[in-house]
């Protein structure tokens, strides 16, 4: 194994197996341990894309607020899945049809295109001007905006979506989707997510759908892996320890280079984080 291999493996606490049922207990049990060590909080909040990473996030959440309802006879906790649309959406009835199978407590709806559009013409009106890639981070960082006001109103806590397989890239937007206070699927790779979507005995269309960010007007429903330029099988092989090819290995780790200040905090004059 390569010896940044085993950096990188060894700081995502990757497994190179897991048992399904196993990990869905342990993230359950992760969400509920954190609601008793918190009592005052009452709620999950999260955002439902109809992807893989969501759905099963999704599920975990419900199942967590079902569990904490029937120990303490609390009816208070709630799990609230929001879809969080930019105007009309081609996957939207794959987020509709997610939600019909995580079956959550309640339901809600934010549009942010009225709010990404004043950000953008407020911007440019500076005479700047704003690329399409910027304008999706913004969609990004605009939607953790809605579930953090929605969570505010709840006594919620936001759910994460963040994976090893997203984190070794760094393939989420920073103080975006990257933003959130519990990440139940952190440590797992995208080929045990699915793993554990089966033994939840979960439709494969949620898990087999192509993964894409969805952000860019310009090119909608752009897969992860051109966008990466390595696919997920090998970056699920380089986590769990496989030989991969080097031009694959060099891809992987010029991402978890590259993307490092994603997953530090900001950077004070203590740290020595560019060194």
């Amino acid at each position: 194994m390569r010896e940044t291999q085993k950096e990188i493996i060894e700081a995502l606490r990757v497994s190179p197996t897991i048992d399904p049922e196993v990990e869905i207990r342990r993230s359950i049990d992760f969400l509920k341990s954190y609601f008793r060590q918190n009592p005052f909080l009452k709620s999950l909040v999260l955002g439902i894309s109809g992807g893989q990473d969501s759905t099963l996030a999704g599920i975990l959440s419900q199942m967590a607020m079902q569990e904490l309802r029937a120990e303490t006879g609390d009816e208070s906790y709630q799990f609230y899945a929001v879809r969080l649309p930019y105007g009309e959406q081609a996957d939207e009835a794959d987020a509709m049809f997610a939600i019909d199978v995580i079956k959550p407590d309640q339901t809600l709806r934010v549009d942010i295109k009225s709010m990404v559009d004043e950000t953008e013409k407020a911007v440019t009106a500076n005479g700047l001007t704003m690329s399409d890639f910027n304008k999706g981070n913004v969609k990004a960082r605009q939607r953790m905006i809605a579930q953090y006001a929605i969570a505010g109103e709840v006594n919620g806590v936001v759910v994460g979506t963040d994976h090893a397989a997203e984190s070794v890239t760094g393939f989420y937007t920073k103080y975006g989707d990257g933003a959130a206070d519990v990440t139940p699927l952190w440590r797992l790779d995208k080929r045990q997510g699915r793993q554990m979507l089966k033994a939840l005995n979960v439709p494969a269309r949620l898990y087999e759908k192509e993964p894409t960010a969805d952000l860019e007007d310009d090119r909608p429903a752009l897969p992860d892996e051109v966008a990466l330029g390595v696919t997920y099988d090998d970056i699920d092989d380089y986590l769990e320890g496989k030989l991969v090819s080097e031009k694959a290995a060099m891809t992987i780790e010029n991402w978890y280079n590259k993307t490092k200040h994603k997953r530090h905090m900001p950077i004070t004059v203590f740290d020595d984080f560019w060194k």
